[in-house]
């Protein structure tokens, strides 16, 4: 059973194999749905909007403290590189993208779903096998060319994804006052995908130093394309490469 859904901007895709259940899906899609009323940046009634209307911190959700201390921790972890406050505004989807896929996963472990994979705009959280009994197949796509894939993974219950600016343009910035030039996109790989995606997101603003810091980095692999179309990945990353 795969379905997609437009939800929080972005196409949402749920596959689930060796089940017809549509409440499942109706329960993983709702919840993304109720990620986007919370989060979003572009509805005025959304809690963010509110907190940046002036929403004191003592009457925010538990799921937005969860978020923004997500948000503080990895801003710790990686100098700085992941910062959610830009011209004086929060804006956390740099976490809650990663963060509401992984919990959406949590929801299908919990009514018993072992065999599925989540992806949201790019981002991936795979468990179990897929319909052949294999691992889940990802594709990492070439920047230059998005119909091409460059490398074919195989994960089962890690967690992938790829920041880069060829598809949404220039979105993510050097909060240092750096400019970003040479990468084109760098994908991570990590126990799962709110790890993967939140640093995949700083090692961006990073530069061309962010493969060493995905590198040194515990429990994380990349992948890298620079701006010359050459890739550079961690000394483990072949451990995931199909093809």
């Amino acid at each position: 059973m795969k379905q997609t859904k437009l939800i929080m901007g972005m196409p949402i895709t749920v596959e689930v194999v060796g089940a017809d259940d549509q409440q499942l899906m109706k329960m993983v899609f709702d919840y993304f749905r109720s990620v986007d009323a919370r989060f979003s940046t572009y509805k005025d009634d959304s809690e963010i909007s509110q907190i940046n209307r002036g929403l004191t911190p003592e009457k925010w959700s538990p799921e937005m403290r969860e978020i923004m201390e997500l948000a503080e921790q990895t801003k710790r972890q990686t100098d700085d590189y992941f910062n959610i406050e830009h011209n004086g505004r929060l804006d956390p989807s740099g976490v809650v993208k990663g963060w509401s896929i992984w919990r959406a996963s949590q929801k299908l472990l919990d009514a018993g779903v072992n065999d599925f994979y989540i992806e949201a705009g790019g981002d991936i959280q795979t468990h179990g096998h897929n319909a052949k009994g294999e691992k889940w197949r990802v594709g990492i796509r070439n920047p230059f060319n998005i119909n091409e894939i460059v490398k074919s993974l195989q994960l089962s219950g890690e967690g992938i994804a790829t920041s880069g600016d060829y598809i949404r343009g220039q979105h993510i910035y050097d909060p240092h006052g750096g400019k970003l030039s040479g990468v084109r996109s760098l994908t991570v790989v990590g126990p799962n995908v709110y790890e993967a995606d939140r640093f995949a997101t700083a090692a961006f603003a990073m530069g061309r130093a962010g493969i060493e810091f995905i590198d040194k980095t515990k429990n994380l692999e990349g992948y890298m394309i620079d701006d010359q179309g050459m890739a550079t990945l961690t000394n483990n990353f072949t451990e995931y490469v199909y093809a």
